[in-house]
């Protein structure tokens, strides 16, 4: 992928989004949630990161996450959110990004859910790589199970098992927690267009949480090294309600060749 030039130096990673999602584009909450995270090398994720946009670092490292949580109530603009069609469980491997404007986010490689409606609209309308999965979360006390195999386009039959144990509540985030779960927005290719769809919420309750189990290949199957080792991050939330405001009117990179 051609270096991509920015314009301003990277935004502020900050608890607290920097923008206002006053008319919303879509409503939803993501509930249950366990961040897994593996260091990875910025050259091994550039090439597959939309245009305009470069790898997010921190301190010359960037990261692939896998992301598992139960969506909510999916709704659009200030209608309200559909309590079946719009609730289902998720996992996404997503990559660290940031624009020629300084704006960082995440782009997700493959977004694995359990309704084929809104995997279909997911494709369809945003462009978004979401799979259909046979899905499953599981709490019990203060372990929670997420499984999923896929089920279409494919790979058929790829698949994850999760399991963590939910520990104690951080009281203050270190600079990669904050790095890894502050993003205020995600970058996207749209019909042959960069686009950065903005994000908001209230402040994450983030938890430690211990791994007790993962057997996946879901980030293989994204296209990226398999992990290599154990996570270097490992959280849980209770989780928050978001607002997905309307793509902003300047470009989100300098087109590159």
């Amino acid at each position: 992928m051609p270096y991509v030039p920015l314009a301003v130096e990277p935004e502020p990673i900050t608890a607290d989004p920097p923008h206002a999602a006053d008319r919303p584009l879509l409503t939803q909450s993501w509930l249950d949630l366990a961040f897994l995270h593996w260091a990875a090398d910025p050259a091994d994720v550039a090439p597959l990161l939309p245009p305009g946009t470069r790898p997010d670092t921190l301190d010359g490292v960037t990261y692939i996450g896998l992301v598992a949580f139960r969506m909510h109530r999916v709704g659009w603009f200030r209608l309200p959110g559909i309590p079946y069609l719009g609730t289902f469980p998720e996992t996404n491997v997503r990559l660290y990004s940031v624009d020629a404007h300084g704006r960082r986010g995440v782009v997700f490689r493959s977004l694995d859910a359990s309704r084929l409606i809104p995997v279909a609209v997911g494709r369809a309308a945003f462009r978004l790589p979401y799979v259909w999965s046979r899905m499953e979360i599981r709490r019990d006390a203060d372990v929670v199970t997420y499984t999923s195999r896929r089920r279409w386009p494919g790979p058929r039959g790829a698949h994850s098992r999760l399991a963590i144990r939910i520990g104690e509540r951080v009281a203050e985030p270190t600079g990669l927690e904050h790095f890894l779960t502050a993003r205020w927005g995600m970058h996207g290719a749209f019909f042959g267009r960069s686009l950065y769809l903005p994000n908001t919420h209230p402040r994450w309750p983030l938890h430690r949480a211990e791994l007790l189990c993962c057997d996946e290949d879901l980030v293989a199957a994204a296209g990226l090294p398999a992990p290599a080792g154990a996570s270097v991050s490992v959280l849980y939330s209770p989780g928050v309600p978001v607002r997905f405001g309307r793509p902003p009117r300047r470009p989100a990179g300098i087109p590159t060749p």
